[in-house]
């Protein structure tokens, strides 16, 4: 099942932590990013998908800045943070145009995977460059945020990345070899955990506190992230970041690191989600056609075949699919909010511009954001 796991896995998220991205506060390590670049060639002509979430700005920044330990000034941080994001984003850009791939410069925050509106609109970029073949580079924005520089660390960021896009797995390269039971620096005793369930509440005991200097995500943290990761179906792995060519090898199979495994497949969590929606927002009424479609042929729902529109809900929200009877045929994600559906009931999509001034999707809800009530 180890192989399985990511030898099938299409979409990875694959985060580096500060003192790996800055060889321990030293500086960008340009060998070190050269090789993870290389090895997320690799993955794309292997036909996957890869998302980097890199962490070093505000290290980067401190080294620019001559400064020798970590501030605590939010402002110092935030102004570290502006500084080293140029030498990290140009790193990686020079990198990976290097093996033939281009680059996209993401920066989020907490708040941004927080909100409806700005968490369909990241998820849409991030899927738009995918579908480019850009490998997109993301990092929290440190520089405007204040809690998520005090408390908060990229480990988590890269399992609301996983979350947000649905990947199949999330890859955390450390400074570690992976889990172990005890702190192995501490503890001769301390046994290595290969594999385990994700958010199996024994793992949080095994692990300690922050590691690095450098960094603000010790094993803790990765324990959760990987428990929030397995929300949306990825399995985690933790793993040595300078293990040779460790992205490749876990590709095909390998046993590296700890593999903390996902209880609920990808598709499963999302729609189980959906169907454990008590309160739904609204619901669109279709006719005849669109029942058959949705039902027979499992096609996404087109405004052409709605009718009308109930209740008042948001981009993004879970609503309901009904026929004339009033029956729940199905339910899932809006593409566009209750007024703009209003507008675009029996209409096909190429007259959304004329309508709305704008098109976001052609569909009203995407056959991957909808689930069928079988009962």
């Amino acid at each position: 099942m180890t192989k399985t796991l990511l030898q099938h896995a299409k979409r990875i998220v694959v985060k580096v932590g500060s003192s790996l991205v800055t060889n321990e506060g030293r500086g960008l390590d340009e060998s070190a990013i050269a090789l993870w670049c290389d090895q997320i060639a690799k993955l794309r002509a292997d036909g996957r998908e890869v998302i980097m979430v890199s962490s070093g700005a505000i290290a980067e920044g401190m080294k620019r800045l001559g400064w020798a330990t970590r501030p605590s000034a939010i402002h110092e941080l935030q102004a570290a943070a502006a500084v080293g994001q140029m030498g990290l984003a140009q790193m990686y850009e020079t990198k990976l145009r290097e093996q033939g791939l281009g680059s996209a410069q993401v920066l989020l925050t907490h708040a941004d995977l927080a909100d409806r509106e700005r968490y369909l609109n990241a998820k849409s970029t991030l899927l738009t460059l995918l579908k480019h073949g850009v490998v997109p580079v993301i990092n929290e924005n440190d520089t405007v945020v204040i809690d998520e520089i005090k408390f908060g660390d990229n480990d988590t960021l890269g399992a609301l990345v996983a979350n947000l896009v649905e990947a199949d797995a999330y890859v955390i390269l450390t400074d570690q070899k992976g889990l172990f039971t005890a702190d192995p620096r501490k503890d001769p005793l301390a046994k290595f955990v290969d594999r385990a369930k994700a958010g199996d509440l024994a793992l949080e005991a095994m692990a300690g506190g922050a590691g690095s200097s450098i960094g603000r995500g010790g094993m803790l943290t990765k324990i959760l992230a990987a428990k929030r990761a397995a929300g949306s179906g990825a399995s985690t792995v933790i793993a040595w970041g300078r293990e040779p060519d460790a992205l490749v090898r876990l590709s095909k199979g390998e046993a590296i690191g700890t593999l903390l495994v996902a209880q609920t497949q990808k598709n499963q969590a999302r729609k189980q989600w959906m169907m454990d929606h008590l309160q739904l927002r609204g619901a669109v009424i279709v006719d005849a056609g669109a029942v058959n479609k949705l039902q027979k042929v499992g096609t996404s729902l087109l405004p052409i075949g709605m009718t009308a529109v109930e209740g008042d809900f948001a981009r993004g929200d879970v609503i309901a699919i009904r026929d004339h009877q009033g029956h729940e045929i199905a339910r899932g994600l809006a593409n566009y909010a209750s007024a703009e559906a209003r507008q675009l009931c029996k209409k096909s999509s190429s007259e959304f511009e004329k309508i709305l001034g704008y098109m976001a999707e052609p569909e009203m809800i995407h056959r991957d954001n909808l689930v069928l009530n079988r009962s």
